[in-house]
């Protein structure tokens, strides 16, 4: 199945699918400090939704449903560009992502390439690693959740949505979106995490950030690299959404 998610993912950007992205160019050097862009007053970059979105996810922090992997601590920050980066509360902020081997929720039959282990079998597998949660009155949403895995292509990202309105219950449903972008991972920490249970059972080699094709092919890419530090069980992880 591999090569028909390489397909898939290749297609839509080349078709112009990542939103505010800019022409094909030859990718960047990563930035010496990733995350140091936060502190600049800036629209976040619009990147590709991808093909393994799922709406009506539920509201919640803990995202992990068991799932193993190092902890991530996530705090996001919504602020409002036209208004000098104050941030916004009350926005709901969704995120989803792959588990340590590559494989979606909702999408658990297909493999993420080989070699790699089969899918484990925990969390619900249509709901796993997915979640929203509405910023506070100082712009955050905070999840929890495991630092994901690779595949393909790509190097390790987060998918994130922005919503306006919209229904807040056990799940969220309705609304606008604002923004849809990714979180991209600096090389340092996958290169770190690459020896460590249970990535160190992925058989394929992770993509260097300057590799990647949403990471080239958008500007200001490095606004999309996330400030992160390391834990005593995992990272916490800060970035800016701008809108």
């Amino acid at each position: 199945m591999e090569p028909s998610r390489r397909t898939v993912l290749t297609a839509m950007a080349a078709a112009g699918l990542t939103g505010a992205c800019a022409a094909e160019e030859t990718p960047r050097a990563p930035a010496a400090a990733p995350g140091a862009a936060a502190a600049v007053c800036v629209t976040t970059p619009e990147a590709i939704e991808g093909p393994y979105y799922l709406s009506r996810q539920f509201v919640r922090r803990d995202i992990r449903e068991g799932k193993p992997g190092l902890v991530l601590d996530m705090a996001l920050t919504v602020v409002d560009v036209g208004r000098g980066c104050a941030p916004v509360p009350g926005t709901p902020v969704e995120i989803w992502h792959c588990d340590a081997y590559g494989y979606y929720s909702g999408f658990v039959g297909e493999s993420p390439g080989e070699p790699v282990p089969p899918e484990d079998g925990v969390g619900d597998d249509r709901t796993f690693l997915r979640g929203v949660q509405v910023t506070g009155g100082d712009g955050v949403a905070r999840f929890t959740t495991i630092l994901p895995g690779w595949y393909g292509d790509r190097v390790t990202h987060i998918h994130v949505k922005v919503h306006k309105g919209g229904q807040v219950g056990q799940v969220y449903e309705g609304g606008s979106t604002v923004q849809t972008t990714q979180i991209l991972f600096p090389d340092h920490v996958i290169e770190a995490a690459k020896g460590r249970e249970p990535y160190n059972r992925h058989g394929l080699a992770p993509v260097k950030l300057a590799d990647d094709m949403v990471y080239g092919r958008t500007d200001n890419p490095d606004t999309l690299v996330p400030a992160m530090t390391a834990t005593a069980d995992g990272y916490t992880l800060t970035m800016t959404l701008g809108v």
